[in-house]
């Protein structure tokens, strides 16, 4: 039986993948490194912002160490905080999502944003008091695809993973899921069904994510 809830963020509440790409390549050109968009989705979407310039030096045989990278971290953080300041970037259906499941589960985020992009977003939406708990970037050894998030937020959670249902629009953090322990629904938001297909189930739209849903689980 499904005691609990783990939210993705980016991608699945907010629709704020766009704006992580357009940051992330505003900083990386201002650097000589360019990024395309096909590149980003295909490649390197799912990680955390230090393990995406890791991950992308490596790659590109360009190592940045590790005070380059915090500061690019740190300049694609304002240039990120920038936007959302004057941007809703939820998801039509998130608010409602939240408040609906909130009565039967508690809920928690697991996402490799920074944290105060998470609170600034959830905050704005007065959905912060619905949600028991964040993992943010950071907070684990290791990020998405990794399980750490996932096994971290059960951990807080006080059940076993096996009983808490994970929400996630990428490959990557389904893996992070699945790996962790987690049940797991894929949402089309980013990615087709077919690129999801480790999920438990599949759904179009936040509409779909219901209690009923997780039940059937």
């Amino acid at each position: 039986m499904i005691r609990a809830v783990v939210f993705d963020f980016d991608g699945v509440l907010a629709d704020s993948e766009p704006l992580h790409f357009a940051a992330i390549q505003q900083v990386l050109a201002s650097h000589g490194v360019p990024l395309a968009r096909d590149e980003y989705y295909g490649r390197y979407l799912g990680y955390d912002d230090e393990t995406l310039l890791r991950v992308l030096g490596r790659d590109r045989g360009w190592n940045p160490d590790e005070e380059q990278v915090a500061a690019l971290v740190a300049e694609k953080a304002h240039v990120f905080d920038q936007v959302i300041e004057q941007t809703d970037v939820l998801f039509p259906g998130a608010v409602e999502c939240v408040e609906r499941l909130a009565g039967d589960y508690p809920l928690a985020i697991a996402s490799g944003a920074l944290r105060h992009e998470i609170e600034m977003i959830l905050r704005r939406a007065r959905l912060d008091r619905h949600l028991r708990f964040i993992v943010a970037s950071g907070d684990t050894p290791h990020s998405k695809p990794a399980p750490d998030p996932y096994a971290r937020a059960a951990q807080l959670h006080g059940i076993p993973a096996a009983e808490c249902v994970a929400i996630e629009d990428s490959r990557w953090g389904i893996e992070s899921a699945k790996t962790a322990g987690l049940k797991c629904v894929g949402i089309t938001n980013t990615y087709p069904a077919s690129d999801l297909s480790m999920a438990d189930r599949v759904v179009s739209s936040l509409g779909e994510f219901t209690t009923g849903l997780i039940r059937a689980l």
